[in-house]
């Protein structure tokens, strides 16, 4: 008898409740094993790999999820229990705890309602496109009862339907996470293929923003003065940083002398763990910008006054360390900041804008002054530069307008211009540089 180490791989025994392993005729490895189901019995799963680890490692992770509590749906289950499964046992490692709310309330109130009892392989891509079309035209008003909860019931509690229908970008984020679902179970080799992706929702237009002229900008940074929290204002104008990333800014990030600032985190509120720092929205927003000149003299004058204040405040500071803080040192609330923002846009007067609007005006004035289109992408943060370029195509197509003006003009005969070819008192005109 071959001693335990010679042993093929495919014949190696397994202690008791891990399940089996073997290879296929297709060359394919299977691993099944049981795990417990709703009612208090125990159902046989399979699960598949190219390689005898991979597929161990699939059960292994499936029986694991299952002794945390976690239902492991078969492919015979409702597409229900699968997007439970997906949400505690997949997405919830994967995605933000603020984005794993919104997936959830996603799935609760939209996916399950609308294809929760279709088997997860009887779905198919016209089941999904019937079920979209249907979203579409719905008042979610009266598909989910809202008007009846209030305390002055409306719409369908009244017998008038207000016809609140979803918004195509909504649309799009409820189709985008039913394909996220579906695709971790082709991953899993639960379906064969996605059919979420063979269904077109179309590309919503992107939502429409007025950003600050460089006039406006002015009257708004001239209200801004004498506000305790104007450095924060004028540094989200001259550098667009997002709200989150102002917030987050610690003193050790601030390098005054250099003029410059690493952005490492955003300061959020999440509902497990209240205000806390979390990484930045990308890889490629964690970056390293100038600063500045305005920016400089006004965060040292907010040095000088926070210093002030924690001396006021004694015993009561809250040292967090952060360059933006509360009287007492606390950190600030994303909705204290746009209470202020909101009040001082009410003092400027100008149009009404979103605080997000403020990093929409720094890249559109940077944009007009001439800034190469690469600089603004790192100085805004964003992955890939078809982002810079799709937000603030209509920018780009302006400084086009301009540019093809000026060659119009450059390319006018002398005759068309007035000008005289030999002689006269007036200089020809010279042909103006095109960005």
């Amino acid at each position: 008898m071959p001693a335990p180490r010679d042993t093929p791989a495919s014949r190696r025994t397994r202690a008791n409740c891990d399940g089996t392993v073997y290879q296929r005729k297709d060359s394919q490895w299977e691993a099944a094993g049981y795990v417990l189901a709703p009612g208090n019995t125990r159902k046989r799963i399979r699960v598949y790999g190219t390689t005898r680890k991979e597929a161990l490692a699939k059960l292994t992770e499936k029986i694991a999820n299952n002794n945390r509590g976690v239902s492991v749906p078969s492919a015979q289950d409702s597409l229900a229990a699968y997007l439970t499964y997906w949400l505690e046992a997949v997405a919830v490692h994967r995605l933000r705890e603020n984005t794993h709310t919104r997936y959830s309330a996603c799935v609760n109130n939209y996916l399950v309602s609308g294809l929760g009892k279709k088997k997860l392989t009887k779905l198919t891509a016209k089941d999904v496109r019937t079920w979209l079309n249907q979203l579409r035209t719905t008042c979610q008003c009266c598909a989910r009862n809202i008007g009846a909860g209030r305390e002055q019931p409306r719409c369908c509690a009244t017998g008038t339907c207000c016809s609140k229908r979803l918004s195509p970008l909504t649309l799009t984020y409820i189709h985008s996470v039913l394909k996220s679902a579906l695709e971790h179970a082709v991953r899993e080799e639960e379906i064969p293929r996605n059919v979420a992706r063979n269904v077109r929702t179309g590309t919503p237009r992107p939502r429409r923003f007025e950003p600050l002229t460089a006039d406006e900008a002015r009257t708004f940074l001239a209200a801004t003065s004498g506000h305790r929290l104007q450095p924060l204002f004028e540094l989200a104008l001259h550098t667009g940083l997002r709200k989150g990333e102002l917030l987050g800014l610690r003193w050790e990030d601030l390098d005054l002398t250099s003029g410059t600032a690493s952005i490492r985190r955003t300061l959020q509120r999440t509902n497990s763990g209240g205000l806390i720092p979390l990484p930045t929205k990308t890889k490629s927003s964690e970056r390293r910008i100038a600063l500045p000149t305005p920016c400089l003299h006004s965060l040292e004058q907010h040095r000088d006054r926070q210093l002030q204040e924690r001396e006021a405040a004694g015993t009561g500071w809250k040292d967090s360390g952060y360059v933006f803080t509360r009287p007492d040192g606390a950190p600030i609330e994303g909705s204290t900041l746009t209470r202020h923002f909101n009040t001082l846009l009410h003092r400027a007067k100008p149009r009404r804008i979103r605080f997000h609007d403020l990093r929409h005006s720094a890249a559109t004035l940077l944009l007009e002054q001439g800034v190469e289109l690469v600089v603004i992408k790192e100085l805004l943060g964003h992955a890939h530069i078809g982002v810079t370029a799709t937000v603030y195509a209509h920018v780009r197509l302006r400084l086009q307008r301009d540019a093809i003006d000026l060659l119009g003009h450059a390319l006018r005969t002398p005759a068309d211009t007035g000008i005289r070819p030999h002689g006269g008192d007036e200089p020809p005109l010279a042909g103006a540089a095109v960005r």
